[in-house]
């Protein structure tokens, strides 16, 4: 009886782990491929950049350089580039601490 409760325990866990997370991926995978516009900047699966130029359906004019154009399926495109004026975490662009708030390793009578 205690080896069905730790199928069902293994079960949950597997679901929780490898399932779910997966389903949440594929679907935001979706969402882009289906949002893509002309004009739209793309990174297809083999790690080509350009801009799309032409939407025809399932297939997409991408314009890698002025004047080139490439017929790539919509399923190809894997990301949207970030742009790489994007602003940091906050926390990156805080000062460094200079040691001057009392470090506690610091000599207190001035001895080095």
């Amino acid at each position: 009886m205690i080896i069905f409760l730790y199928f069902g325990v293994l079960i949950v866990g597997f679901y929780f782990l490898l399932v779910r997370p997966q389903r949440r991926q594929m679907a935001a995978r979706r969402a882009l491929v289906a949002a893509i516009r002309v004009g739209d900047e793309v990174v297809t699966a083999g790690g080509i950049h350009g801009r799309v130029a032409t939407d025809e359906g399932d297939v997409i004019g991408l314009e890698i350089a002025p004047g080139v154009v490439i017929r790539i399926a919509r399923g190809a495109i894997s990301a949207r580039p970030t742009p790489p004026d994007a602003p940091e975490a906050p926390e990156a662009l805080e000062a460094p601490a200079t040691g001057d708030e009392g470090d506690a390793a610091a000599p207190a009578d001035g001895d080095a």
